[in-house]
């Protein structure tokens, strides 16, 4: 090797610093005033042409209910089916059962567009219209697009901006790492989530804006404004100042995590749609018969802004509002977050760690209290005067249709949240749990929500309540 050959540092050793300086730019940014935002999400709505309309299975364009099987599928054979899965775990209190869920091997992109002006950092966000969303437009990743879109399998125009990920000249790759979706809708699916640095002049549409972290973090307290996919990426960022005392250390928090790992029993197989066990499906659904959790629906979209001007397709929807929160309290003067070890069918390593409440209420009413969701009552009981943040922010809006929960940080005290931590339990520290997403398959996506809070300066756990 030539010794004039030129080495490279290992990390981005001013990043944190420069994320710093972005996030501390609150007001305005080089595109808009973040009171200005919302206006222009409007003026982006009128200016699209976007209709969304339930429709039964009978009229989806492109999708049937295989022969054989009764899986949903497109004539492609690509884009995703719905399929039906059997799950038998070991943790209560339902041990066996069976539901659809969304099979979709191919790996998405979701990817931001990082550039500095006047030596600030701005990150390119997309004003994207998507069926699943109730208010239909929310800002977007740069790219969020699934590999059949952006080969075009759909026959569309060309994902924009997709070069800066795909072509090694046109960006500098801050992180690039493969994340899960939602483990109990979607069977073992994953995207990268990246972050680029652009090279050279980036060409500006109407449709996109440049925002710095801070005005970011003012968006992140308004409802559904910033959408899961953007969300996601943004957890991929460091958490600001990395504690270097905790409750455990490193090593003893991943040894918990790989105990937690091993000692869950899931098992899981993709078995036909058809006849799946307490599922029923009618003309323009499939449902539970006792109509809990969620139904899968049919909608026809009309999009002047999509790659595709019109297309149809199946949704998941939810049966209620979700709640997602995490529980935090200062430890010795260190602020920990309680975070639950979640066995989740879809997941491709069986475990993830989630928030410390992640369910729908009301499909749990009918149990005893015993079964309910550990901590569900401290959060749903929870004074104003302990709750950190709250807002409502919607799930991936191209595949489920009004998912949507309660985002919360949740401030406990002992008599809440044990310094002993129940069995799947576990406190850890923002910057412990904000290192794993530099790794797949850690956080799960509704935790990462959360990360995103305090990756963006939205959240400040330190502070007072």
């Amino acid at each position: 090797m030539s010794a004039t050959t030129r080495l490279r540092p290992r990390t981005e050793h001013n990043l944190s610093e420069r994320l710093a300086k972005s996030a501390a730019l609150r007001d305005t940014g080089h595109s808009l005033r973040t009171e200005d935002v919302a206006k222009w999400l409007e003026k982006r709505t009128r200016a699209h042409h976007f209709t969304v309309e339930r429709i039964p299975f009978a009229e989806l364009d492109g999708w049937s209910f295989a022969e054989g099987t009764g899986n949903l599928v497109h004539r492609s054979g690509r884009f995703f089916s719905v399929e039906g899965l059997s799950v038998t775990s070991s943790e209560g209190p339902f041990h066996r059962w069976e539901q659809p869920t969304i099979h979709q091997p191919e790996a998405g992109i979701l990817g931001i567009v990082a550039k500095e002006f006047d030596g600030v950092l701005h990150f390119l966000l997309q004003a994207k219209l998507e069926p699943g969303n109730r208010n239909l437009l929310q800002l977007s990743p740069t790219v969020q697009a699934t590999r059949s879109n952006y080969l075009r399998v759909h026959q569309g125009a060309r994902v924009r901006y997709l070069e800066h990920f795909t072509e090694p000249d046109r960006g500098r790759i801050l992180y690039d790492v493969r994340q899960s979706e939602h483990g109990s809708w979607f069977y073992r699916k994953a995207n990268r989530n990246m972050l680029v640095e652009a090279v050279g002049d980036v060409t500006e549409h109407d449709d996109f804006c440049w925002l710095t972290l801070g005005q970011i973090s003012e968006l992140m307290h308004r409802d559904n404004v910033v959408n899961m996919d953007a969300r996601t990426v943004l957890a991929c960022l460091p958490v600001g100042d990395r504690e270097t005392q905790a409750l455990h250390s490193d090593a003893e928090f991943h040894s918990w995590i790989t105990a937690e790992r091993s000692g869950h029993d899931v098992v899981t197989r993709l078995v036909p749609l058809s006849g799946i066990d307490g599922w029923e499906r009618g003309e323009d659904m499939l449902t539970r018969s006792d109509g809990r959790f969620f139904r899968v629906v049919a909608v026809a979209v009309q999009a002047g802004s999509r790659e595709v001007p019109a297309w149809s397709q199946p949704l998941f929807e939810p049966v209620g509002l979700g709640v997602t929160a995490f529980l935090f309290r200062s430890i010795s003067g260190v602020v920990h977050l309680l975070v639950r070890a979640r066995a989740e069918a879809g997941f491709l390593d069986t475990v993830e760690l989630g928030p410390t409440v992640q369910c729908t209420p009301g499909n749990w009413d009918h149990l005893d209290p015993a079964q309910r969701p550990p901590f569900l009552e401290e959060v749903l009981s929870a004074s104003p005067q302990r709750i950190n943040y709250e807002a409502v922010h919607s799930e991936e809006g191209g595949r489920f249709l009004y998912a949507e929960s309660r985002y919360l940080f949740v401030e406990a005290d002992e008599t809440m949240a044990p310094l002993q931590a129940p069995p799947g339990f576990r406190w850890c520290t923002p910057g412990q749990l904000s290192a794993l997403t530099t790794h797949g398959h850690y956080v799960n996506v509704q935790a990462r929500t959360l990360l995103s809070c305090l990756s963006t300066g939205a959240v400040r756990l330190g502070e007072a309540v």
